[in-house]
């Protein structure tokens, strides 16, 4: 599903239109039946044409054109679902609101009738996209079946070479792990927001009071790592300049200068009549060199830390973008590997180090290295395992591996934020809604391209962080602080 920066009908047939070329050339039946009688043999031949032939078929399996009156089917519902994800209009009290206009209010509104209307206005999609989700289900497990896997969530797997029971199973047990820490958090979260709205101390956290529509990150409830005002002055452009300035400090060549010309990276002024997709991505339209990225940034903490993350993306696909890396091969280690790497980096520009080498912080700024580290555990890591391996993971196995009725979807979608998440919604929510549907990566066809970004960036994090520190030690033979580091040294 494109995440596109201009929805009209000219470009929904466009989309359509490239949609099916895509299917035409990615799903030749030709192609299919050659790539799987070359499989029959893999073991006479060498690893990387064994990768690119699975990769093939994963690639075919996006429109199998062994079965073109299914494929002709599922790209115009695919680019009616974009279409409709990318140019709703959410509004409150009647009055139109923006998608940054929703964040910044959640982020700054300490009345909890207003919060609870603003959550409730972010989920108002919900109901326009549900019907046209359903039809996709059936057509996604269609092309699946086509492909001799039982259902799509298994299709979706398969990239990461694993069985839809091994990734649940894998996923489950990350979580029981982190689960001690995940309620220690959960447990001081609920007291401060208790604290914050003068509320008792509830079982499970109201959706409306946190700062996130999905409770997916904790931000803003440590008042001492709060940096917001330190942006004011800023221009969005120098967010994303110095975004690219991290990845140059760190010795990566400067973006191509299509990038600046060609990505869609500030919000759109309040009478533009243009819609805009408002989830950031960044994109490789080439494999090559044409990189893009799609953002709505305004000078606060937030976009900051997302603009490192969307960069991620962009330097990921160039440091793979070389004459021994094949074509059908430049799409990551595995789909969620692209979200570990850009959440890994989310991580740096909220080190004190970096801040202040950028001038955001003042050199002479003392912070609490506690609350910092709360804030990191809080708002950008620790919550987001419960929503990315939890709730989502498991309700897209039910709707597509156990075909789960429609009439249970959003019952089934509380269960699971309540069972992981630990958090309930701020009133009853029937199946008139379906707040799943709310949440981009539910609409798109890559299901589960971030339920894996948790394990890599945090171990990641984790590995290298210690392994900088054991090295910073010998090499300098003097004794460094353990809590915080700065990626750029």
């Amino acid at each position: 599903m494109a995440r596109r920066h201009r929805v009209t009908p000219e470009h929904d047939a466009a989309v359509e239109a490239t949609g099916k070329a895509y299917a035409a050339f990615n799903g030749n039946p030709a192609i299919l039946n050659e790539a799987r009688d070359l499989l029959i043999h893999q073991k006479e031949l060498d690893e990387l044409t064994v990768r690119q032939l699975k990769q093939l078929l994963l690639n075919a399996a996006e429109g199998p054109m062994t079965n073109p009156d299914l494929v002709a089917k599922r790209v115009p519902a695919e680019t009616k679902q974009a279409s409709m994800l990318n140019s709703f209009a959410f509004k409150l009290n009647d009055q139109k609101i923006t998608a940054n206009e929703i964040d910044n209010k959640l982020e700054k509104s300490t009345d909890l009738n207003e919060r609870k209307a603003v959550w409730e206005a972010s989920k108002e999609s919900g109901p326009a996209l549900k019907p046209n989700l359903v039809t996709l289900r059936d057509l996604r497990n269609g092309v699946a079946k086509e492909m001799k896997y039982p259902d799509y969530f298994s299709l979706e797997v398969a990239a990461y070479g694993m069985t839809a029971d091994e990734m649940l199973k894998m996923l489950e047990a990350w979580m029981a792990t982190l689960r001690p820490l995940y309620s220690q958090l959960h447990t001081w979260a609920k007291y401060k927001l208790a604290e914050k709205y003068n509320q008792p101390v509830p079982k499970k956290i109201p959706a409306h009071w946190i700062n996130n529509r999905w409770g997916q990150k904790w931000p803003g409830l440590v008042e001492a790592a709060n940096i917001d005002t330190y942006f004011e002055g800023r221009k969005p452009e120098w967010i994303i300049k110095t975004a690219e300035q991290f990845y140059t400090g760190l010795g990566f060549s400067p973006l191509p200068e299509s990038f600046w010309k060609k990505s869609d990276l500030y919000p759109l002024p309040p009478d533009s009549k243009r819609k805009k997709n408002t989830h950031a991505s960044c994109w490789h339209i080439d494999l090559e060199n044409d990189i893009r990225s799609l953002q709505s940034i305004e000078p606060d903490a937030r976009w900051f830390f997302t603009a490192h993350h969307e960069l991620g993306h962009g330097y990921y696909f160039k440091a793979y973008t070389r004459p021994e890396v094949p074509y059908l091969l430049r799409i990551g280690a595995a789909p969620g590997f692209h979200e570990g790497v850009g959440e890994l980096i989310a991580l740096a520009p909220s080190q004190v180090p970096y801040l202040q080498s950028r001038g955001v912080l003042p050199a002479d700024f003392k912070p609490n290295k506690t609350a910092f580290l709360l804030d990191d555990a809080l708002a950008r890591s620790v919550p987001f395992i419960y929503f990315s391996c939890g709730v989502m993971p498991h309700w897209e196995a039910d709707i597509y591996a156990h075909n789960l009725p429609p009439d249970q979807w959003n019952a089934r979608w509380w269960k699971y934020v309540s069972d992981f998440q630990g958090i309930e919604s701020p009133s009853p929510r029937g199946e008139e809604f379906c707040d799943a549907a709310t949440k981009t990566h539910i609409n798109d066809n890559l299901l589960i391209i971030t339920i894996m970004r948790s394990p890599p960036y945090l171990s990641f994090n984790c590995t290298i962080t210690s392994r900088a520190r054991f090295f910073i030690n010998r090499r300098n033979h003097v004794t460094m602080p353990t809590t915080r580091t700065s990626a750029r040294g």
